[in-house]
């Protein structure tokens, strides 16, 4: 399993990705908004970065990340807002490959912490990310506006 930043090429198939990310999560994201991700992530600079992972048979996962000042620490707070692993690819670690090198761009950038959440029905993700770190105490509220 091969971890790099995304490069053009990788465009339609991180898209068909992408797409699955949206509807598992039954949700809806502009052209434009997805249009202007995929921009972020090719350029690598920015606030929201991106790493692929690479199997055999080509791009199976994607993560996005960003960082984020803190009122906790001079350092700043890398935020793991995206990960997706194509189900056919699930269990040959690329969810863990991915989360293991956003850890270590948050540490070369001098990030005091890593953290991310999902939905409680997210079973299979979870397991995975229980075998990582301990599950917070956090409960995540939201507003749309």
């Amino acid at each position: 399993m091969q971890i790099r930043p995304p490069i053009p090429q990788d465009e339609a198939r991180w898209r068909e990705l992408w797409a699955g990310y949206v509807a598992f999560y039954r949700g809806e994201v502009p052209e434009v908004v997805t249009a202007d991700l995929w921009a972020q992530l090719v350029r690598g600079e920015g606030p929201v970065r991106g790493l692929v992972a690479v199997g055999d048979d080509g791009l199976v996962g994607f993560a996005t990340f960003l960082f984020h000042p803190s009122t906790w620490s001079l350092k700043p707070s890398c935020y793991l807002e995206d990960l997706f692993v194509d189900p056919q690819a699930r269990g040959s670690g690329a969810g863990k490959a991915l989360i293991l090198a956003v850890e270590t761009v948050a540490k070369k950038a001098g990030a005091f912490r890593l953290y991310w959440h999902t939905q409680e029905f997210n079973a299979p993700a979870r397991s995975l990310y229980d075998t990582l770190v301990n599950r917070s105490s956090f409960i995540v509220y939201r507003k749309a506006l």
